[in-house]
């Protein structure tokens, strides 16, 4: 069996989830108070307040009341303003490709700047709770687990021993994971400490309480238990409330099951940067045949503090995943990957399929202006130097949904491309 097809599932695998474990608030408690009692818990009081016209609230919060210090983890964390100079010199000294065509994110038009000593907080609003309903309102901001429909006996052969069970012959048992759909390069079988990208910025078709990213992950850990850190665009329409394409960050350590969550709406990542919003807009987008933009994203261990610091653009860092965080990912990742996911209960066989699409909404093969891309590709493992993989694979679930094709020349770097329509004649 093919290692990353292993691994893949080997990392993602969770425990069957019954419907009712996903209630993590009690029914019981009347609605209006559990939503008010959530926003106090998310909108910290605002030093300035900057309206943008795509319509979000944006908060400038005190830099050392935002909520990432409500984690029990960070009760005594001191504040990382700014990577180490050294790792600085080494995540801006890359042969990346990135495109000169500009992004910016939409509340900079309306004055987005936060004053010395802030942070801007795209605010929580009372619509965006009551969009949810009552039962889901525990599980705000994060990815919903995984869901097993059944598992299936496959036999693992001349696998590196990688991690464990990897070096494994015996039958084993892999699960079925049915609300996801991801197209991938990954690359695996090292200590990873950074990865970086230029992702191509696209604005896909997402329907309603599902939604579609291209993204970074990486990954520690195996089976329900799993660790990543992620950061890229997204569409979520559940979640902001529209179909803008957004800037985001994510994290768990526990496979999605309850712990960790988009952005900054719960404790955990420490926001530095005053001048970027996580969740926020971005534009412009890619078209079809016509000009394409890209969004460069670099996250990197400062192995001198142990924080995973996330930047975006050619030189701008955001903040941080503290390390304190994590088990798994103290130290390293030993699985990258780059692409794109799709959540949605209509996925893996479940018919109709959805029709949200993937990254630009067209198959990989159709290449450049069409298909969407990621250039720039980098790790950095202990050598401390950012550099292309080793070895690298694709992987997709739905190649007839959503593909994935790694464009190799001779002579010039590879360049990953994946998505598509989602339902169309041949994923019916």
């Amino acid at each position: 069996m093919n290692l990353v097809v292993f691994f893949h599932y080997a990392i993602a695998a969770a425990r069957p989830i019954n419907n009712n474990q996903t209630q993590t608030t009690s029914t019981s408690l009347d609605e209006e108070k559990l939503i008010d009692f959530k926003l106090k818990l998310l909108n910290k009081p605002p030093l300035k307040t900057i309206k943008s016209s795509d319509g979000d609230i944006i908060d400038c919060i005190d830099i050392y009341k935002q909520p990432a210090f409500d984690h029990p983890a960070l009760k005594n964390h001191t504040i990382q303003i700014k990577p180490s100079s050294d790792l600085l010199e080494r995540i801006n000294d890359t042969n990346s490709n990135y495109s000169k065509s500009v992004v910016f994110q939409t509340w900079q038009k309306n004055g987005g700047f936060c004053p010395e000593g802030s942070v801007p907080i795209r605010r929580i609003q009372r619509k965006d709770l009551v969009r949810l309903g009552n039962s889901n309102v525990g599980r705000f901001g994060q990815k919903n687990p995984y869901v097993v429909r059944h598992h299936h006996n496959t036999t693992l052969n001349d696998t590196p021993n990688a991690v464990v069970l990897l070096n494994d012959t015996r039958s084993v048992s892999l699960p079925d994971l049915v609300n996801r759909s991801v197209a991938l390069l990954v690359t695996l079988g090292y200590n990873y400490i950074g990865a970086q990208a230029s992702l191509n910025l696209w604005n896909p078709i997402v329907l309603a309480n599902e939604y579609s990213t291209s993204q970074i992950w990486l990954k520690a850990g195996i089976a329900d238990t799993f660790e990543s850190i992620e950061s890229g665009w997204v569409v979520n329409p559940n979640l902001y409330g529209d179909t803008r394409t957004r800037l985001f960050v994510y994290w768990t350590t526990d496979g999605y099951v309850s712990k960790g969550c988009f952005d900054l709406t719960c404790s955990g990542f420490v926001h530095t940067n005053p001048n970027v919003v996580l969740g926020g807009s971005l534009e412009p987008c890619s078209s079809q045949s016509g000009p394409q933009y890209e969004l460069p994203i670099t996250i990197t261990l400062d192995p001198h503090v142990g924080n995973w610091w996330l930047k975006v653009g050619q030189d701008v860092a955001v903040g941080y995943w503290p390390g304190t965080l994590f088990g798994y990912l103290q130290h390293s990742a030993v699985m990258v990957q780059w692409g794109g996911e799709v959540y949605s209960p209509n996925v893996r066989e479940q018919k109709p399929h959805t029709t949200t699409a993937m990254g630009s909404g067209q198959f990989a093969r159709l290449l450049h202006g069409e298909a969407a891309y990621v250039k720039g590709v980098r790790i950095m493992d202990y050598s401390l130097s950012l550099k292309y993989p080793e070895w690298v694979d694709t992987w997709g679930d739905e190649d007839y949904c959503y593909s994935a094709f790694n464009e190799v020349k001779y002579g010039v770097e590879p360049t990953f491309y994946f998505g598509g329509p989602g339902r169309n004649s041949l994923c019916p």
